[in-house]
């Protein structure tokens, strides 16, 4: 199950995801978000 919510981030750091998502790397920038948290996650077990 998702959950909306909402962050303020960086603008360099907004710019790069816009980037990724223009180029397909991720669906959209919630997309971007979820996988870089569930990486930190993985690796702080």
């Amino acid at each position: 199950m998702k959950i909306k919510t909402s962050v303020a981030l960086d603008k360099e750091i907004l710019e790069w995801i816009d980037r990724q998502v223009e180029k397909k790397v991720f669906a959209n920038r919630s997309h971007a978000i979820e996988y870089a948290l569930q990486k930190l996650k993985e690796e702080n077990k």
